[in-house]
């Protein structure tokens, strides 16, 4: 447990930085998992609160696995009596042709194959159940000054001129990690050359609990179903392009990026009747060769950022988050010093070759929708169609993706 060795000096057993969903689960999962640890869980900026009336642009869409995880945090519970929009289906097609894939949660037995949720809400809902553990200090906003390493902890100064310490600090501050530059991890990295553009907007039909994704030369377009209690006309929606246009999407008045969208969209969910502010994130592919060197583990975007295509970016945080207790407690339990190489390379083992795997094959998807060359064109047609009419394959496919 924590001594407080001086005045101005805390000790902490693990430091967390960064308190948005991936570090806030991971505080919350190890205060909850091992009471005995004493956990600094650091947020730079104040929290942004959830509305209620009007929707985040940034959601996630939760596998099963994530959701579960949610509920062992004992946040899931109250993110549901909120607001969630679980989606049964999911339509995949290419712009280039007519081929298509349709993903039933009926065809694996299962009530859904995911649920939509608003970032804001799971980073409240989860800041709620550390509030409510003795073992977790929460501190914020606080600006960080300056980390220091030596052999046995890192000392991290703040603002305020009080020091903390600890064996083992956990980065969670996202894809432009201060923390993986400061310890100079090695990273592998390159820009798409695209941005993805993220709102919300309201739809003309119901979008029937389907996730619409359509490939096009240009980047993904993504309309993922959101319910404002009963109604089914909103949609999130992400769409990727090449970066010059993306600048002439957003240039446009509301009314032509709706008609743009309804377009580009194939009137799915029938005319796009409005849209909410939107905002351009432009994307970068980045993976960490190490997520771990002696008293400090990356976790989430800080070790890897993937593309948005398949909305798997939190989900593989969260695989990290799980990883990454369970490695801790187990090593708790026998005493070993929680911060030792020996300790974070186990961690390592266990997420690094997923993480590599699904980032591979989503590079491999963005390549082949955006090649536009007429045999691939065919063969991407004819090999969508042909999954689509194999039901063992796809319903395999919609295991690996739920993360069953």
């Amino acid at each position: 447990m924590a001594v407080k060795i001086a005045q101005q000096c805390r000790e902490y057993d693990v430091i967390v930085v960064g308190a948005g969903m991936v570090g806030a689960a991971f505080a919350c999962l190890l205060g909850r998992s091992n009471s005995s640890l004493s956990i600094a869980l650091l947020e730079a900026r104040a929290t942004a609160a959830f509305d209620s009336e009007h929707f985040d642009p940034r959601v996630a869409a939760l596998t099963e696995k994530s959701r579960s995880l949610l509920d062992c945090c004992g946040a899931w519970n109250s993110i549901a009596a909120q607001r969630v929009s679980a989606y049964g289906a999911m339509q995949v097609w290419d712009a280039e042709g007519t081929g298509e894939i349709h993903f039933d949660c009926q065809d694996v037995q299962q009530p859904n194959l995911g649920h939509i949720v608003e970032n804001s809400l799971v980073v409240e809902s989860l800041l709620a159940e550390v509030d409510k553990l003795d073992n977790i200090d929460f501190l914020c906003p606080v600006s960080v000054v300056q980390y220091s390493q030596s052999e046995s902890q890192v000392s991290v100064e703040l603002s305020s001129g009080e020091q903390l310490v600890t064996p083992l600090l956990v980065a969670a501050d996202g894809g432009n990690s201060s923390i993986r530059e400061q310890f100079k991890f090695a990273t592998r990295e390159w820009d798409y050359g695209h941005s993805a553009i993220v709102t919300t907007v309201q739809t003309e039909s119901v979008h029937q609990q389907t996730a619409w994704q359509r490939f096009m030369s240009t980047g993904p377009l993504a309309l993922l179903p959101l319910n404002k209690q009963s109604d089914q006309h909103y949609c999130s929606l992400v769409w990727s392009q090449e970066s010059a246009e993306a600048d002439r999407l957003m240039a446009l008045d509301d009314v032509a990026f709706c008609a743009e969208l309804s377009r580009a969209s194939e009137h799915c969910v029938g005319e796009i009747l409005s849209v909410d502010k939107r905002y351009a994130i432009p994307l970068r592919q980045r993976h960490a060769k190490d997520y771990v060197v002696e008293r400090v583990a990356l976790l989430g975007d800080a070790a890897h950022t993937i593309h948005p295509l398949a909305g798997q970016g939190v989900n593989l945080g969260f695989a990290d988050v799980k990883a990454l207790v369970d490695t801790l407690c187990a090593e708790a339990k026998r005493g070993n010093d929680l911060g030792s190489l020996m300790c974070l390379n186990k961690y390592q083992r266990l997420r690094k070759p997923e993480n590599l795997a699904t980032m591979a094959a989503m590079e491999g998807f963005k390549r082949l929708f955006a090649a536009d060359n007429v045999a691939v064109r065919l063969l991407r047609n004819m090999g969508l169609g042909k999954v689509n009419q194999i039901k063992p394959l796809k319903n395999e496919i919609i295991k690996q993706v739920m993360g069953l």
